[in-house]
């Protein structure tokens, strides 16, 4: 479990936010429980990481017009939506709006802490991509000019022969350019090399 992960609970029914909160708890995951949406929109400043697990019927603010102000404030947290049995049609829409997960009341604990971990793999997923897009984008910071060059021509696909016909060096200069590539990027094959570039272009 990521040390930053922590279940945000967003409900205005204090029984329902304990019952969550103690079987999360046991299940080894902290929590912050919030009364209300616009409780836990006044405290995103200090919301570092983890997910949310939100109703869907609140009085102020729903859970849909929630996940709708995260998505405008660019706040990228996997949500789950609790929602009563007559509100399918309203889950639909959350998911929709961005949640990952919709459970049913009333809920099986197992259930939650399914969606839960779901949720947690996920935003290891994000993290994992976040570190590599970085890692990415300073290696290809380190390459010179003519490194780059030699680079965009290997990603549109072209030979070695037409590199250098285009940059007016020879073709073996071109695959002396490719290996400091390959070493500089520290990519193990050609296809990892293409997708470093592609994946820092997509990036940007």
């Amino acid at each position: 479990m990521a040390d930053n992960f922590v279940v945000h609970i967003v409900d205005d029914d204090e029984a329902v936010r304990r019952s969550l909160a103690f079987l999360l708890g046991t299940a080894g995951f902290p929590t912050r429980l919030y009364d209300s949406a616009m409780a836990f929109v006044s405290a995103l400043p200090q919301v570092q990481g983890g997910c949310l697990i939100t109703d869907v019927r609140m009085p102020d603010m729903t859970g849909i017009e929630l996940l709708s102000e995260l998505h405008a404030k660019s706040v990228n947290l996997p949500a789950i939506v609790i929602t009563g049995h007559g509100d399918i049609p309203l889950a639909v829409e959350a998911m929709k709006a961005g949640a990952v997960d919709f459970i049913e009341k009333p809920f099986e604990a197992e259930a939650i802490l399914r969606a839960v971990r779901s949720a947690e793999q996920r935003t290891a997923q994000v993290d994992r991509q976040s570190e590599d897009t970085a890692a990415v984008a300073s290696r290809l910071k380190s390459l010179s000019q003519r490194e780059r060059q030699v680079l965009a021509g290997v990603t549109a696909g072209h030979s070695n022969k037409v590199i250098a016909h285009q940059l007016g060096i020879s073709p073996r200069t071109v695959e002396v350019y490719r290996a400091n590539l390959m070493s500089k990027m520290q990519a193990k094959s050609l296809s990892e090399l293409i997708r470093m570039a592609l994946l820092s272009s997509s990036s940007t």
